[in-house]
Formats: structure tokens, sequence, C-alpha cells
């Protein structure tokens, strides 16, 4: 479940601007002040701070941006940099032994940045308009992502992704990855989206035809564990902006990406 930053304030308390807000912040979901005394992180305070983190301004055209030269970008060259010399050696140590090596991407926020679509509802997710906003496929990428897929090809690792997109929304993912320069392996094959009216065999532990059950981690994860036991690769590295997107196992290391501005349960 997509929870506002309304929703997750109570769990902000200990953030600051900048670094801290990866830091602490990238936590911070997972982190309730229900049962405490303390008052919580305030939202007119915390908006700031996250402003200040992206760099947030807005463009000619009124669309919010971050900045190439924020904390938030410095983060992202941090964690592409080490994912890229993790890459090289992981790809070289897996094809030597004979494995498919393979990296699994997220794409909102992992890949395609919704700062605007934030800055304009308040932090407030409705599925109505971030439906329009994804199917405008005028996202700009999260800094350094695209690069770091056509990395990882070029290294010999097979790319897929694992979207909490809907089916609906295929059209309209290809159509701004592909604008974006991610332009690898954007097929059927290769990016997994919730289709819940038929769902996948392989989730048939928690969704069936018009019953969908499964949780973030579930529906992620079995999609991992297909891509290992069906499809037979190694995933070597697994990139999301949520813990949700990361837990469950079947990936040799996780990489989460800086976003305080929203939790996916």
């Amino acid at each position: 479940m997509r929870k506002s930053l309304k929703a997750v304030a109570a769990g902000a308390a200990c953030l600051v601007a900048g670094a801290a807000l990866y830091g602490a912040g990238a936590a911070t979901a997972g982190q309730s002040t229900a049962n405490s005394t303390h008052e919580p992180y305030n939202i007119g305070v915390l908006v700031k701070d996250i402003d200040t983190y992206y760099g947030t301004t807005a463009d000619s055209n009124g669309v919010y941006q971050a900045s190439p030269d924020s904390p938030y970008a410095k983060d992202l060259a941090h964690l592409d940099a080490g994912a890229k010399r993790y890459i090289d050696k992981a790809a070289r140590k897996a094809l030597h032994k004979g494995q498919k090596p393979a990296v699994v991407f997220d794409i909102d926020d992992t890949l395609l940045l919704s700062l605007d679509y934030e800055k304009r509802t308040n932090y407030t997710y409705n599925s109505t308009t971030w439906n329009d906003y994804v199917n405008k496929a005028d996202r700009p990428a999260v800094f350094g992502s695209p690069e770091l897929v056509r990395y990882a090809e070029s290294k010999g690792v097979e790319v897929f992704y694992n979207s909490g997109l809907s089916e609906a929304q295929r059209t309209a993912a290809v159509q701004n990855l592909k604008k974006v320069g991610a332009d690898v392996n954007l097929d059927a094959d290769h990016m997994f989206l919730k289709d819940k009216a038929n769902p996948p065999a392989y989730l048939k532990d928690c969704a069936t035809a018009g019953a969908w059950n499964c949780t973030t981690v579930q529906y992620k994860s079995g999609t991992r564990k297909h891509i290992e036991d069906d499809l037979g690769y190694e995933i070597i590295a697994n990139f999301g902006d949520q813990y949700s997107d990361l837990e469950g196992g079947y990936a040799n290391r996780t990489y989460k990406l800086p976003n305080p501005t929203y939790f996916v349960g």
C-alpha cells in the first residue's frame, strides 16, 4: 500500500535536511512514533527539508525538477559508482561459472522520478491522478539510473524490470523509459507489471484471477523467484526506492535508492 507524506510524517521525527534525509529518512516509514509521547516531525518543516534534499526547482514549463547539484543527486552518484564496480565484478564471476547474471530494477523513483507529481498533489496519492500522470509518459530520469541500466547490459547482464505499475500502464512506461534512455529489454518477457485480472501462475499462492491478495513483498519477491527458478538467471543485484522492492530474497545484493516522499508497504 502506498502511503502519502502525511501518513508517514509521524515516523520522521529524527529527520534533518540533506544527507540525513537519506541516511535516516530512508527508513522512516518503518519507524513509528505512534506509541511515543514525543511530538511527530512537523510536516511543514519536513516538506522544506525534502525540497532542500532534492534541490527542488520549477523549470520553464513549471515542472518540478531535482537539481543535479543536490544532496539527492550526490547520494545517487555514490550509490551508482559502487553498483557499477560490483556489477562488473559479479558479472565476470557469474559468467565464468557458466551462470546467466541478471539485474532487476523497480521503475517508479528508481528509474523515473515522480517528484513533480508529489509536489503538485501535496504528497497525497490518488489512483486517478497518478494514472493520468504516468500515462503522460513524461517523467524525468532518476539521476544516473538509465546509465546504470545500459552499463549492466554492456557487461553481459540481463536487465529485468519489476514494477508496481499496472499492466494497463505498460505502453506509457515503455515510452517513458525509452525517452530517458533506459531502452533495454522493454518487452513483456523482461518487464513485469501487476496484472490483477490475470495474475501469472508463479504468484498462485497470493493471487488468482480476480482475487489479488499479494503484498508488495510477495509480488516482487515472487517475480524474482520466477526469474531465478523458472527462467534460470542469477540475480546479482536488485534496485529499488522502497524496502518492499528489496525484501524477500532472490537477489545477491540489494540497492536502496533514496526516496523520502512516500512509503510502499
